[in-house]
């Protein structure tokens, strides 16, 4: 392959692999571990490591100030994911790991655990097999630097770092009303979450070291020790604010846990627009084009140049537009891959809309080779469609388009010569939104990944949340 000359004319099942089995992200991941543990037998290493299939699995820190609430989203999360959760209290007490007494001395002496044995803890809860296989979320730990460091010296690196925090008033009110459940740890409060089975309120207990002096001087040792725990952890942290309501911070929290790390994977987007008449898919494929470069394909424009063009493929799809029949599906997978495989598509990549129109059209697609890797479902009420379409016209001198309520003329000479579009007679309208509709639940399976948007919504913020999936990967749901 010449590295000077672009594109690369690598043959589309090859790039399709890749994206579906994550081959770029495996390598990477292959590469970290092996920097990280610096294995005596590399080989042997990633065999194993490939074997334990774990790459998507939660690996999590949460931090924060004392009473930002680590241990409820923490255990929210662990169950919401299925993942274990992991606390310094707990490694302590855990007598089944090797130097969980050693620990327990230095506690009972009323001195402080050295980091390194808190590193050695950790190091070995975390090769049990509940935390490889289902993942883990580590509540409270690092409190400073230089035990972030001592992590990162053994090889523990969290996939995602929560920061918690809040007004320091707002968390001294909240550690002074804390009460905690002996029998599952859970933690409640006085004020703001007390509990509703009287069993459970009788045997709450306040947590020792609870006073206004105690909490305070805990606080002040966090912001103190916060910003080089940021530094350590910059590019994997996000920040959120506790001081709103818990299921808000937990739904904030899952999303960031949800999400992928940046690739370095090559992608070019190969995206489909799929929607009614009137949800805008011309628009966003205009400003895809517009922003990214994407190749703007309306499919039936493409069957119209065809026939304009006057070549034989032309010729051949010209009487289907006179009759009204559809195009036969040889015509459309020739004239399709012909235009996907074509320089600027394969260089850019493209945003198609107008096609397909059922799951036998969306096969089509797929025996060209290059299956979209973005699918957008616009939905949108038939009543909105009905306003949008049949209300719009054009001015045949210059070439303007107008709407008689989003977008009147505000010359009356303009308004007298406006034209409609045969196209957009509430009959013809109302028929192809009802053909969507009956195709769209086939669509839906077919393409099982698609994204779903309201396209009854500004087209700007559509636009965003269309651009958000495309620089972004995708968030791994099936966590």
């Amino acid at each position: 392959m010449d590295a000077t000359s672009k594109p690369h004319k690598i043959p589309p099942v090859m790039a399709l692999y890749a994206e579906r089995h994550n081959i770029f992200q495996l390598m990477q991941g292959l590469a970290e571990a092996l920097l990280l543990q610096q294995p005596p037998e590399p080989i042997n290493f990633m065999i194993d490591h490939l074997k334990k299939d774990n790459d998507e699995v939660p690996r999590v820190f949460i931090m924060g100030p004392p009473a930002s609430g680590k241990t409820t989203i923490a255990r929210w999360i662990c169950k919401h994911l299925s993942a274990t959760y992991l606390c310094p209290q707990q490694l302590v007490s855990l007598k089944l790991l090797k130097r969980s007494r050693e620990a327990m001395a230095y506690q009972a002496n009323e001195q402080v655990v050295p980091d390194h044995l808190w590193a050695s803890l950790l190091e070995e809860r975390l090769n049990d097999v509940d935390c490889v296989k289902l993942g883990w979320v580590l509540d409270g730990f690092p409190e400073t630097r230089k035990q972030a460091l001592r992590l990162q010296s053994v090889g523990i690196a969290p996939r995602h770092v929560i920061v918690l925090h809040a007004p320091d008033m707002v968390l001294v009110e909240r550690n002074l009303g804390k009460l905690i459940d002996p029998v599952t740890q859970e933690v409640y409060h006085t004020t703001f979450d007390w509990p509703i089975d009287f069993t459970v309120q009788k045997r709450l207990v306040r947590p020792e070291g609870i006073s206004e002096q105690a909490t305070a001087k805990r606080i002040l040792e966090s912001h103190r020790n916060i910003p080089g725990l940021l530094q350590t952890y910059q590019t994997n942290h996000k920040a959120i604010n506790a001081d709103q309501p818990c299921v808000d911070v937990f739904a904030q929290a899952l999303s960031f846990v949800q999400s992928r790390p940046h690739s370095e994977a090559p992608f070019v987007p190969r995206v489909l627009l799929l929607g009614p008449p009137g949800s805008g898919k011309s628009l966003q494929a205009a400003l895809l084009n517009q922003k990214y470069g994407l190749v703007n394909i309306s499919f039936g424009d493409l069957l119209r140049e065809k026939v304009a063009a006057g070549t034989p493929l032309g010729d051949l799809i010209k009487p289907s537009f006179e009759s009204g029949y559809p195009v036969s599906d040889s015509i459309v997978l020739h004239v399709l891959k012909d235009r996907l495989t074509q320089d600027d598509c394969l260089t850019y990549g493209w945003v198609l809309h107008g096609f397909p129109r059922d799951a036998d059209q969306a096969d089509i697609i797929k025996h060209t080779g290059y299956e979209p890797n973005r699918v957008f479902l616009l939905n949108l009420p038939i009543e909105v469609a009905m306003q949008r379409v049949c209300q719009r016209a054009t001015d045949p001198i210059s070439g303007e388009r107008y709407h008689t309520i989003f977008k009147p003329p505000t010359d009356e000479e303009v308004h007298r010569r406006l034209r409609r579009n045969p196209r957009d007679r509430p009959e013809q309208v109302e028929s192809k939104a009802d053909f969507y509709n009956r195709q769209v639940a086939e669509l839906e399976e077919y393409y099982e990944d698609s994204i779903f948007l309201n396209a009854d919504q500004d087209p700007y913020t559509i636009f965003e949340y269309i651009e958000s999936c495309l620089v972004k990967p995708l968030p791994v749901t099936a966590l």
